[in-house]
């Protein structure tokens, strides 16, 4: 009788002695953190492997062999990408030439789906595989978009389990494998523990603001951001304000910004910038904070894991506005009312983005106890739902994928 558990193995050690190319692109911070974790647990699985395509430092610095700087895919809303196509298109095209005459044997696109799909369809009809790493919302909005990702990749990789239903209703192979930080940050986080990190004095009144990272955000939120400082330093002079930057590009946007505010509400808005390239600023700034003011998006995740008591706001052109709320098809944008499938944090989006009205929502946050523990405790409830996915999960997933691993 065969036995299957050693043929398996035995294919597995044979595979090992051929080196395995994987192309990878993230277009953002919270992609390159992802990726970089990835590329992480393969070669630990996989030792014999080369990393080639587009990412941040954190992917850089785990050895990805870099064609284009991330920082030319960070584009967001349906009206500012139409400015950057000719340079998107030049992107994608240079990938596709330069795997077209040295193939890589999978392609793993993080995020960024309007850039990674379509160079996924590309690959695909080469004949190499291709993953799409962090589900589009495809369940929100524009949902006619998975006939496409059935089409352009082999296997959705998802962060929340509630996903991998909607792509099995379309036979769209799909799997959910946790998000990292859900595995690896705990519950019952404490500021007073972030702010010893950063070195800040324990009962000093912390408030983030978080833009972005893009410059379009930046430019769009920051001046509306730093005007609720303004309101919530009048009527508290003892606050303090981080601003996380991404990198010098932010740091240098960001303090122009800062700088031209005037005395002592200047003082009392600090800039933090990282130390080193494992991208965690932005997360050490939200930890150490007692309220967070961020951008919807990815970073109100780990305000999240971090059970950081929030309010997310959003602004964008005003045409791309118009167009999403004709296509989306949920009531909730940010990621922890998604995830709850109900309203725990405030959102102030488009004109409802005002400073005093930001303002009020954090002003409730810290002078209310009960409103911050409530909040802080339903998003810790939605962080031990995200508790499902297994460490390295996503790894094992490529390798089953390209058939030089065996699946969990």
């Amino acid at each position: 009788m065969v036995d299957q558990g050693r043929v398996a193995t035995v294919a597995t050690t044979a595979s090992h002695k051929r080196l395995i190319r994987i192309g990878i692109v993230a277009g953002e911070l919270s992609g390159d953190t992802l990726g970089a974790a990835l590329m992480r647990d393969l070669r630990r699985l996989y030792p014999k492997v080369q990393f080639v395509g587009i990412g941040g430092p954190q992917m850089l610095a785990e050895g990805l062999d870099g064609r284009h700087p991330m920082e030319r895919l960070s584009v967001m809303g349906l009206v500012e990408v139409m400015g950057r196509l000719r340079e998107l298109f030049g992107i994608r095209d240079d990938l596709v030439a330069e795997w077209t005459a040295q193939p890589v044997d999978v392609f793993i696109g993080i995020d960024a789906p309007d850039f990674n799909l379509r160079l996924s369809a590309k690959l695909k009809a080469l004949g190499i595989k291709t993953v799409q790493y962090v589900s589009p919302s495809v369940w929100a909005w524009r949902q006619g978009r998975v006939h496409g990702i059935k089409a352009s990749v082999d296997l959705v990789m998802c962060l929340f389990p509630f996903e991998v239903q909607f792509y099995h209703q379309h036979q769209v192979p799909a799997v959910f494998v946790g998000h990292p930080l859900a595995l690896s940050l705990k519950t019952g986080h404490h500021a007073k523990a972030g702010k010893h990190v950063l070195g800040l004095a324990p009962e000093r009144h912390i408030v983030a603001l978080l833009p972005g990272s893009r410059a379009g955000e930046v430019s769009r939120l920051l001046p509306m951001l730093l005007e609720t400082a303004r309101i919530l330093h009048q009527a508290d002079p003892e606050l303090r304000f981080l601003i996380p930057a991404a990198n010098d590009a932010r740091d240098r946007q960001i303090r122009t910004l800062r700088d031209a505010l005037p005395e002592p509400l200047r003082h009392a808005v600090r800039i933090k910038v990282p130390t080193d390239d494992s991208g965690t600023i932005g997360r050490q700034v939200m930890a150490a904070s007692d309220v967070v003011i961020l951008a919807s998006g990815t970073a109100t995740l780990e305000a999240l894991l971090l059970a950081r008591p929030m309010v997310v706001v959003y602004r964008v052109h005003w045409l791309t506005y118009l167009i999403a709320r004709w296509m989306v098809k949920i009531d909730q944008i940010s990621l922890p009312n998604i995830l709850a499938s109900q309203t725990i944090v405030p959102e102030l989006i488009q004109g409802a983005a005002t400073p005093e009205r930001v303002a009020a929502e954090a002003s409730a946050l810290l002078n209310h106890s009960d409103a911050a523990h409530q909040q802080q405790r339903s998003l810790d409830a939605v962080h031990q739902q995200l508790q499902g996915g297994q460490a390295a999960l996503a790894a094992h997933e490529v390798l089953r994928l390209i058939q030089v691993e065996k699946p969990l």
